[in-house]
C-alpha cells in the first residue's frame, strides 16, 4: 500500500500560511508529496520555503493561476486536481496550505488507510477539525464551523476537487471546468478515521488576514468586486471577542513549536468581553444554542450540510 500526500499554494509564505509544517506534518506517513504551486508575486519566498525541507519526498509542479476560466473559487479545486493527479498512492491524502496532521495520529491514519484498503466500497476517509481562532490557544467547538471533512479519497479519476476545493466528489465524464457543478456528482462513501486534521487558517497578524481574505475573495468574487467591498473595511482583521472562544486544551503538531514561538500580535488581539466587540456567526444565539446542544447533549452535528455519506 502506497500514500500520496497533496496540496497547493500562491502566494502561500506572503500570506503567512505555514505550508512548509503542512508538508512535513504529513512526510513521515507518505511515499510521496505532490506540490501544485502556482504563479506567485515576486516578494513570495513559498519555493524557497518548500525547498529547504530537503526531502526527495517532495515534488513541486509549478503552475498558472487562471481566474477568468476558472470563477467562484474554482481554481482552488483545480489546482488541487493537478496536484492530486500527479499521485501515485493507492490512497491519496490532501492537506490545504493551512492545515496540519499532528504525528500522534500518524499511526491511526495509517492503519485505518490499511484496513480498508481492499474494502472498495469505502472512497475516502472523514477526519475531525481543529479550528483556531486568532492566537494558538483557541479553538473553535461551534455550529458555525464544520466539524467533519474528507482528506484521503483512493486515486481514483473520477473522483475530484469540488466547489472551492474544500472537498471532494465523484464526478464521471467530468468536463474539467464546472468545478460547482451539482447534476452528475456524487457524494463519497466514507469511513471515519480516529484522528483531527488541525486548521490554522485564521491564526495570522490581523493586517495579514485582512490581506490573505481580500486575496481569497478575488479568486472568488473578482478584483472589481473586492476592490469595491474592501474600500470601507480597515487595513487589519478583527477578530472580534476572544475571550468567548473555548481554550484549546491538546497539544499542536511539533513542526508548529517555531511558529507559534513567533507568535507576536498578541496585542492587536482583545481578550476582553466587551459589548462593542466585532460580532461573528459563531456569536449568534442561534448557533451558540446549537453549539451547546451538540457539544453536550447529541455529541455530533445537527442539522448542517454534509458532502460525504459516512458508512463506517
Amino acid at each position: 500500500m502506497k500514500i500520496s500526500g497533496f496540496t497547493f499554494s500562491r502566494n502561500g509564505q506572503k500570506l503567512y500560511y505555514p505550508i512548509k509544517e503542512s508538508i512535513e506534518s504529513m512526510l513521515p506517513l507518505v511515499d510521496e508529496f505532490i506540490v501544485a504551486l502556482g504563479d506567485s508575486d515576486d516578494d513570495d519566498k513559498s519555493l524557497e520555503e518548500i525547498e529547504s525541507i530537503n526531502s526527495n519526498k517532495v515534488k513541486i509542479i509549478r503552475t498558472k493561476w487562471d481566474l477568468m476560466k476558472y470563477p467562484r473559487g474554482m481554481e482552488h479545486a483545480h489546482q488541487t486536481d493537478i496536484a492530486k493527479n500527479a499521485c501515485t498512492g493507492d490512497w491519496v491524502f490532501y492537506l490545504q496550505a493551512d492545515e496540519l496532521c499532528h504525528e500522534k495520529d500518524h499511526e491511526a491514519i495509517f492503519n485505518r488507510c490499511e484496513e480498508l484498503n481492499n474494502d472498495k466500497e469505502v472512497e475516502g476517509l472523514l477526519f475531525d477539525y481543529y479550528h483556531f481562532w486568532g492566537d494558538y490557544n483557541h479553538c473553535h467547538n461551534s455550529h458555525a464551523w464544520y466539524r467533519k471533512e474528507i482528506r484521503i479519497v483512493r486515486n481514483d479519476p473520477e473522483i475530484h476537487s469540488w466547489e472551492s476545493a474544500q472537498s471532494f466528489r465523484r464526478i464521471p465524464d467530468f468536463d474539467g471546468i464546472n468545478y460547482r457543478q451539482q447534476e452528475g456528482t456524487y457524494k463519497l462513501k466514507v469511513a471515519q478515521v480516529n484522528a483531527h486534521i488541525y486548521h490554522y487558517g485564521w491564526v495570522r497578524p490581523p493586517q495579514l488576514m485582512q490581506t490573505k481574505r481580500k486575496y481569497i475573495d478575488t479568486n472568488h468574487k473578482g478584483a472589481e468586486k473586492v476592490s469595491v467591498l474592501y474600500s470601507s473595511e480597515p487595513d487589519y482583521f478583527d477578530y472580534g471577542n476572544m475571550s468567548k472562544v473555548p481554550i484549546f486544551q491538546g497539544t499542536h503538531p511539533k513542526v508548529m513549536q517555531k511558529r507559534m514561538d513567533n507568535f507576536f500580535w498578541q496585542e492587536q488581539l482583545n481578550y476582553k468581553n466587551t459589548r462593542n466587540a466585532k460580532k461573528f456567526k459563531h456569536d449568534k444565539l442561534k448557533m451558540r444554542i446549537l453549539s451547546f446542544l451538540e457539544n453536550h447533549i447529541t455529541k455530533k452535528q445537527i442539522f448542517g450540510f454534509r458532502n460525504y455519506i459516512k458508512i463506517k
